[in-house]
């Protein structure tokens, strides 16, 4: 599945209560740094395999408009993005991140 092709194809975001106020609560994140992510470069994305028994489901790493390194776990229902959950990145998806960040500018 080309994850990018599906992503271009999405036309807004889902925002579920819960899933917003837990990622709130344990990591301070809000749903507007969620979706910016979604529109900044380069975008990592990945197949999460091992969470896509009842639907396919992918992690992004990217920075959020003011510079903040997040981890976000979402999903594509039709053509809308549902943001499972999200925290900064840790140490390694910095590191991942980075490479990717330093490729681009190539």
């Amino acid at each position: 599945m080309d994850i990018f092709a599906l992503l271009s194809g999405c036309v807004g975001f889902e925002r579920d209560a819960h899933n917003a106020g837990k990622n709130w609560q344990k990591h301070r994140v809000t749903p507007s740094e969620c979706e910016e992510i979604f529109f900044n470069h380069p975008l990592v994305v990945a197949d999460d395999v091992k969470h896509s028994e009842k639907e396919n489901r992918f992690y992004a790493l990217e920075r959020a408009d003011a510079g903040r390194m997040l981890f976000v776990v979402f999903t594509v229902r039709r053509d809308i993005i549902r943001v499972i959950s999200s925290r900064d990145m840790n140490r390694r998806e910095r590191e991942a991140y980075q490479s990717h960040e330093e490729a681009a500018e190539v």
